[in-house]
């Protein structure tokens, strides 16, 4: 505590409400983020299994995520504007000198933020209005345009990790700035492909979690067994994918961003074989209390040896290094983002152990609570990707350019502690909303399907989302509840 108070002392008073409130709305922000690059992709999928086997419970499922899509992207708008309203706001400093350097990235972001919003309202709106293959035809840039939203994003997160692409002049100024390099830093592809796998699982895990739930509770009808299997599979797959991408940039941390590591790994002095703790905090003497240490580990995964030697936080003077606070913050997060992507990739290699046996989903109820719990763990650690990204870089904006208090607004600090209690009234106002909303769309398609079956017609597999919408004609009330594809024009054929 005493370190803290110490810490604060000597930065400007604007600094702790500024970061405060970025780290809210970036926490916030986040949790939207796996959906938006990742659910038109899933989306487009499930879309094609419908209409390449003209499967109206795939083609159903397809036009319900397209709503929830529409309905989450229109949050993120207002999540994502704040956020970046704020990099003017709060930190001025950073975007004054540097904005010629990285802002290209913001600006590609910006682009597809654009043509995502395009490709949505056409996406959306297609239904009963496009021929089935066109509709689908016009879908397919959805997830590109997320995915370059995605890059333009890192390619700024990137940047400021491993700042290049520019000459300082004798003011200290960024001259003769190169945008290729200046975008395509050394962590960029670690990152970013890191990013867009952890997006597509979390993503893929929460939508199958939605469809366990319902497992749970007793609708083991093909609607819930489809909506679960497709974007669990594209999860499953994924998983162990994400464990070596997730190696590979931990270990582009180790060389590129060595004090940022020894965060990481809470490695207090420079040494050959380091061991590893998992968990455990760091004192401001050097010396780790509590968690599991493991003899001679961090050196063997770093190097792949034992002698290899690992920098400590005592390599650069305390001024340019996280706190001993921050640095086990960090650690934490990183353990919590390793230990969750572990035991999921156990997760998936049960899946992939039934359906090689049987051909079908594991009939267990704890497998099935467990995938349930996958969606709200992956959450978890796209959170903690971003605590260890973000506070791992501490005290530096820029990484050994520009620090956080250089950068921060000189905005009295009682009016940003003020416009933090603003923004997080309207965040809570517009998640309770988006839940509000998701939840009504669930109430009513449930009432929906409950109606069909009521009628005669097998649950949702009869509601057709193509060809223009008909009032049915008294006498044919009795074919309409069962004539599948066949009543409405322009089906899924």
């Amino acid at each position: 505590m005493l370190t803290i108070a110490v810490h604060l002392a000597n930065t400007p008073p604007q600094l702790l409400p500024a970061r405060e409130q970025m780290a809210f709305t970036l926490a916030s922000h986040i949790l939207l983020v796996p959906f938006g690059v990742a659910l038109p992709f899933i989306t487009v999928l499930m879309h094609y299994r419908a209409l390449r086997r003209n499967d109206p419970v795939a083609l159903l499922l397809a036009r319900r995520w397209s709503a929830v899509m529409a309905v989450q992207f229109a949050i993120g708008i207002i999540t994502g504007t704040v956020l970046s309203l704020e990099f003017g706001l709060l930190w001025p400093g950073m975007m004054g000198r540097w904005g010629d350097v990285f802002g290209l990235g913001f600006g590609v972001e910006a682009w597809a933020f654009f043509l995502e919003a395009v490709l949505i309202a056409v996406y959306l709106y297609g239904w009963r209005r496009l021929k089935p293959w066109t509709h689908w035809w016009l879908a397919v840039p959805l997830p590109l345009t997320a995915a370059m939203g995605a890059f333009g994003i890192i390619a700024a997160n990137s940047w400021m990790n491993t700042p290049q692409g520019f000459h300082l002049d004798s003011q200290g100024n960024p001259v003769d700035v190169d945008v290729r390099q200046a975008i395509f830093t050394p962590m960029f592809g670690p990152q970013y492909w890191h990013f867009v796998v952890a997006m597509f699982m979390t993503a893929g895990y929460v939508v199958a979690g939605v469809y366990a739930v319902g497992w749970l509770r007793g609708r083991r009808d093909r609607y819930h067994k489809l909506g679960f299997t497709v974007p669990f599979t594209v999860a499953a797959i994924l998983t162990p994918v994400q464990f070596f991408l997730g190696d590979n940039a931990a270990r582009a941390v180790f060389h590129k961003q060595p004090v940022k590591f020894a965060a990481m790994e809470i490695v207090w002095k420079t040494d050959r074989h380091v061991p590893e703790y998992i968990f455990g905090r760091l004192h401001g003497n050097g010396t780790i209390s509590g968690g599991i240490k493991i003899p001679q580990l961090d050196s063997i995964l770093a190097g792949f040896k034992p002698s290899t030697q690992v920098t400590g936080l005592t390599a650069v003077p305390a001024s340019d290094r996280p706190t001993p606070t921050e640095a086990t913050i960090v650690h934490w997060a990183f353990d919590i983002m390793a230990t969750i992507g572990s035991v999921l990739i156990l997760l998936a290699l049960w899946y992939a152990w039934i359906w090689w046996r049987h051909r079908d989903l594991p009939l267990n109820r704890w497998f099935f609570s467990c995938a349930a719990l996958a969606g709200a763990a992956c959450l978890i650690t796209v959170e903690c990707g971003w605590i260890t990204t973000e506070v791992g870089r501490q005290p530096w904006i820029v990484y050994n350019n520009m620090r956080v208090s250089e950068a921060v607004t000189t905005t009295h600090a009682g009016g940003i502690w003020t416009m933090l209690g603003i923004v997080v009234v309207l965040y809570v106002t517009v998640f309770w909303a988006f839940l509000a909303v998701v939840l009504k769309m669930r109430t009513r398609w449930r009432i929906a399907d409950e109606g069909a079956a009521a009628r005669g017609a097998h649950g949702p597999e009869t509601d057709i989302p193509y060809g223009p919408r008909r009032e049915p004609v008294p006498g044919e009330a009795g074919a309409a509840a069962g004539g599948g594809s066949g009543t409405t024009s322009g089906g899924a054929r």
